[in-house]
């Protein structure tokens, strides 16, 4: 039977889910130093009546248990909370109180619609099979705070059986704010580090030949690595190979000993991850020792990519299509290429993340990263009521739906 509760706690509940929004838009906190913003959601889960509420899990994090009345498994529900090292430019009136940090990402968004989930769900203990534990993480703008997390035991204590959670914002396309987007697979990509240095012999500008020149060796390696994405990667598995800088020399008439070159690699298939990483290395010393210089490479991993259970997502989309209606339930148009370390929670335990469109209008839409960038707060509520219905059904079987066409944005 069809939860029309659900959408309609839901709504009724935007108005808070705003009001704690901006609270925690007005005091932004970096990396893992979130404690504040961990005191503000537990003060609120207490009031609640959430069980085991503990602070500092993975540094700056923060977990809860919402118990339910009937026997089963437990689901976990992830919401990041911190901000990044940007000034604001919004000219909102709940503008960053603190200088040099904002929540450009929407992640105070997060936090709020997991706090509104958390209280919907705390009213709905008599249908709730088994627990929800609730996982707010730190950190997740240096990737580093899921990992954090889960080494402090956020997935354990009652273990976790599946996760779920959202990002909201505007750097996708294909649904609109109001409206829900998923990925039956790969939704974002891995986001991995190299730098690569190369050796050669310093001398005279005006005598190469008594040289080994290292920037010609590195520029013939960026020109070689360019081609691994367009001739080596099957064209259905996207990937992306970046140098973002080069840095040699001290002067123009100095052939320098060494040159630097730095990048990203971003993938969105395992072993296609694996391959580029190979290649770079074996293309570098290849392509440097027969120019006479010699190169070496380091990689520093970061997520890797977000993959989604097709199961959990075909329960999210059942859950969703109950709350803003299934025309308004979409398969995204294709996957990003930006990170998330919500991948690792991904690679515990199967789950589902999914888009929270919520573009504020035109010419007033920011990407993420912006100082002016901001989020559509009426639409809050179709993630929290998301969540909460997914928390309440994600143990019934489900059968498959085709995927929806285009819609109209709700109102």
């Amino acid at each position: 039977m069809e939860r029309t509760d659900i959408r309609d706690e839901a709504q009724a509940l935007n108005a808070r889910l705003v009001e704690w929004r901006r609270h925690l838009h007005k005091h932004p906190e970096l990396g893992f130093d979130t404690q504040n913003t961990a005191a503000f959601a537990a003060e609120q889960l207490e009031a609640m009546g959430a069980a085991d509420i503990k602070t500092g899990v993975g540094r700056g994090g923060l977990t809860a248990v919402i118990q339910g009345e009937k026997p089963g498994g437990v689901l976990g529900l992830r919401a990041d909370m911190d901000a990044l090292p940007i000034h604001e430019e919004t000219g909102l009136p709940f503008a960053s109180s603190e200088e040099g940090k904002m929540h450009a990402c929407g992640h105070d968004a997060h936090t709020a619609m997991l706090l509104g989930t958390a209280k919907l769900l705390s009213r709905h203990r008599a249908e709730l099979k088994g627990a929800v534990k609730l996982i707010f993480q730190p950190a997740e703008e240096i990737g580093a705070g899921a990992v954090a997390m889960i080494r402090d035991g956020a997935l354990e204590s009652p273990r976790v059986d599946a996760i779920a959670g959202l990002h909201t914002g505007n750097f996708w396309t294909g649904a609109s704010a109001g409206e829900i987007g998923y990925s039956r697979g790969a939704l974002m990509a891995s986001a991995d580090m190299f730098t690569l240095s190369i050796t050669g012999t310093g001398g005279h500008g005006a005598q190469p030949d008594r040289a080994v020149d290292p920037i010609a060796a590195a520029c013939q390696i960026y020109t070689a690595i360019q081609t691994i994405v367009s001739r080596e990667v099957p064209p259905a598995q996207a990937a992306v190979v970046t140098v973002g800088t080069i840095q040699a020399g001290s002067a123009a008439n100095i052939i320098p000993p060494s040159c630097t070159m730095q990048g990203t690699i971003r993938t969105l298939f395992p072993e296609t991850r694996t391959r580029i990483q190979e290649r770079i290395r074996e293309i570098a010393e290849g392509v440097a020792g027969a120019m006479r210089a010699s190169a070496s490479v380091k990689f520093t991993y970061g997520p890797p990519p977000v993959i989604c259970d097709s199961g959990m997502t075909e329960k999210l989309i059942r859950a969703a299509g109950r709350i803003v209606g299934p025309e308004h339930v979409r398969p995204v148009d294709a996957p990003t290429m930006v990170a998330e370390d919500m991948a690792f929670f991904l690679e515990k335990v199967p789950g589902v993340f999914f888009w929270h469109p919520s573009a504020v209008g035109e010419g007033e839409n920011y990407p993420h990263h912006h100082p002016k960038f901001t989020v559509n707060e009426e639409v809050l509520w179709t993630g929290t009521g998301t969540m909460t219905e997914l928390a309440l059904t994600w143990q019934e079987q489900v059968t498959p739906q085709p995927a929806a066409g285009r819609g109209q944005a709700l109102s």
